[in-house]
């Protein structure tokens, strides 16, 4: 045991690890003009520094840190990714890069003076935490310089703010970061600015760091000048209780303990990378939420709230439905110069995934619109992106990962989620749990409506994974319908195709599936994709419109609008003009077909049998056609009967009743 100049304990310990027995598997994507993927095995790593062990909080826990850049050597293997991986030989260079990248890791997270913390409970109270909620309120900073205006010198050695005799007066912001959430005060001025603002932080995990970053805002400049930066580590106890530390003066140790949520924790922190500086920081933990569903009592509160924000991964389905409804949205990031945003919501959980309309000219949206979607168990999150509509291509004004674990059934959450990824913006939900009992009861009243059809209208997709060498697909969509199969027409190289293509299907309960599929004129057709269209609780002649995930590759989505019909809901329509609509679809078929017959002939005169392979995929779309006019013909059977029958009831109804002779 040795004793450091500032009376704190030190024991260090030398640390010696070498293991064959494991086996991380990579996959990297290799760039141009290498195009393709590579499997990277690590078997083997070596960790080779001395540790520095010292006690904190009276002995509850302990900081571990290395004292200087431990030894580090990774064995690698290379192995096949596929077809269109490289050899391992022609790999140069994975294993001092990723060497590089484990100890850049173990610096940023664990050499001298950035410690990890291993807590010693006296209660183990068997819980693990898989969220929280955190209130940060960034309250002033000192010290920043002797005079209200100094100037900024930077050095690549010490990287000190240095004070001169300029009569420029500081302003500053800091920004706050914990994981991919961002936020950022305002703007203070002087060399001990006060802020007083507080954010909602969102924790995915048992621990994080909170880092802290000053900026000095120039009014002359068009960019932020960055100063230092500060961080405080946080993590979850075994006995309920939550420890934050950080780096103190010339390297000493600040750490406290909150013993309950709720409890604040004051701190004062000095900058990194200067010799003068130190924020003061108020830390209110709200909540841990806990892998069992449950979250903690927060005792400085009589009212508590289950938390809504970690995630996990995907499990099997409950049996229950959850209504998400995407109310409204405040302060969110403006785009362009005039403030102005244009957004919309995209919602996803598990396999689906919603939008909601577009709102014009607004930072603080009013959308509600609901989404259903089948709960699934293990702890599977609600991802939520919101963009700002633009006709140069759509921004992402953040992102948030919703839990939905714990929800009591018929019980309604209201909850504001902070985005991550930006400095503000938040988005109110309401998720329900509900018992499928009441939708249930919506599909038996569509199925005793009487006889109806799925119209299934295949509109486009988007971001396809590439099939052929040039870095393009052919795309086409085979729908199959129990025993029923249908296909659009190929859209040629590209990867954002559009069809545009109405099929339709007696609804009979079968699972709709549709899988995407490359042309390929000499070789068998390779598939890009598939994914399954839920329709079955849609009300009567009700349309949803949605894009859908396609599953089995990397990327790919495909819009589709999908629709329920019930003959005896329709909207009266004028018998003639149906009639005139089918007369109409049978002669663009018969003209298809004549129009085609002739190009064919003309194909196999000229030996042009590439040519001759995409017309044969032609007659497979005309045959497709066929099949359609002919369910519209007895569609239309079906109408024409119905008004026949119920012609035939008003002449018997009237014929029935006797008429009035009058007196």
């Amino acid at each position: 045991m040795v004793y450091t100049g500032l009376l704190q304990q030190v024991m260090r310990l030398g640390f010696e690890w070498n293991t064959n027995d494991m086996s991380v598997m990579l996959l990297a994507k290799l760039a141009r003009p290498l195009i393709g993927t590579a499997r990277i095995v690590i078997n083997n790593l070596y960790i080779k520094g001395d540790l520095r062990l010292l006690p904190i909080l009276d002995g509850q826990a302990v900081l571990y840190s290395f004292e200087s850049t431990p030894e580090v050597r990774i064995g690698v293997a290379f192995g096949s990714g596929g077809s269109q991986s490289l050899p391992a030989t022609e790999l140069p260079g994975v294993s001092s890069w990723l060497v590089k990248v484990f100890t850049d890791t173990l610096v940023r997270m664990m050499v001298e003076p950035r410690r990890g913390c291993y807590s010693l409970p006296t209660v183990d109270l068997r819980k693990k935490a898989v969220g929280g909620v955190l209130s940060v309120t960034v309250v002033s900073a000192s010290k920043l310089g002797r005079n209200n205006g100094f100037s900024r010198e930077t050095s690549t050695s010490s990287g000190n703010i240095m004070e001169n005799g300029g009569n420029k007066i500081l302003q500053t912001f800091i920004e706050v970061e914990l994981g991919d959430l961002t936020r950022r005060t305002s703007i203070s001025q002087g060399s001990s600015p006060k802020w007083n603002a507080t954010f909602n932080m969102v924790l995915h995990g048992e621990s994080g760091i909170l880092k802290f970053n000053l900026y000095e805002w120039d009014p002359s400049s068009v960019k932020y000048n960055y100063l230092t930066s500060c961080e405080i580590k946080m993590k979850y106890v075994l006995d309920d209780t939550t420890t934050f530390w950080a780096i103190g003066p010339n390297f000493s140790v600040l750490a406290k303990q909150a013993e309950y949520c709720g409890k604040e924790v004051e701190m004062i922190v000095p900058f990194e990378e200067t010799n003068v500086g130190e924020l003061t920081v108020k830390l209110v933990l709200k909540e841990w939420q806990y892998s069992d569903d449950s979250t903690s009592l927060n005792k400085a509160s009589s009212r508590t709230q289950n938390s809504v924000y970690n995630s996990q991964h995907i499990q099997l389905k409950t049996g229950r439905k959850l209504k998400v409804t995407v109310a409204e949205g405040r302060s969110l990031m403006a785009k362009d110069k005039s403030g102005r945003c244009d957004p919309y919501v995209k919602v996803q959980y598990g396999k689906l995934m919603h939008k909601t309309k577009t709102l014009s000219h607004t930072t603080n949206p009013v959308w509600n619109h609901r989404f259903d979607f089948d709960e699934i168990g293990g702890g599977e999150c609600l991802m939520i992106k919101c963009y700002n509509a633009d006709i140069f291509g759509d921004e992402n004004i953040g992102s948030a990962r919703v839990n939905l674990d714990g929800l009591v059934e018929g019980s309604c959450k209201d909850v504001w989620i902070p985005l991550e990824k930006v400095n503000s913006g938040e988005l109110r939900l309401l998720i329900e749990a509900l018992n499928n009992e009441d939708f249930e009861v919506s599909r038996t009243i569509v199925s005793q409506s009487g006889s109806g059809w799925v119209e299934l209208v295949l509109i486009e997709a988007r971001d396809l994974i590439a099939a052929d060498l040039r870095g393009t697909s052919d795309p086409y969509v085979r729908v199959q319908y129990g025993n029923t199969k249908k296909r659009t027409k190929v859209v040629h190289k590209t990867l954002n195709p559009q069809w545009n293509q109405i099929l339709e299907f007696p609804d009979t309960g079968k699972q709709l599936v549709l899988h995407v599929k490359d042309h390929n004129a000499l070789l068998p057709t390779s598939s890009i994709g598939d994914c399954v269209v839920e329709y079955e609780w849609l009300p009567p002649n009700q349309t949803a419109d949605k894009w859908i995930p396609l599953q089995g590759v990397k990327s790919g989505e495909i819009h589709v609008k999908v629709t329920r019909k019930v003959p005896e809901l329709q909207k009266n329509t004028s018998l003639d003009t149906d009639i005139s609509k089918t007369l109409s679809k049978a002669n663009k078929i018969s003209g298809q077909v004549r129009e085609l017959l002739k190009k064919l002939h003309g194909l196999i005169e000229d030996g042009d049998y590439e040519n001759l392979s995409l017309a044969l995929s032609e007659v497979e779309n005309i045959e497709d056609g066929q099949v359609e006019y002919m369910l519209q013909l007895e569609k239309e059977k079906t109408l024409l009967l119905d008004k026949i029958g119920e012609l035939g009831r008003e002449i018997s109804r009237t014929s029935s009743t006797p008429s009035k002779m009058p007196y």
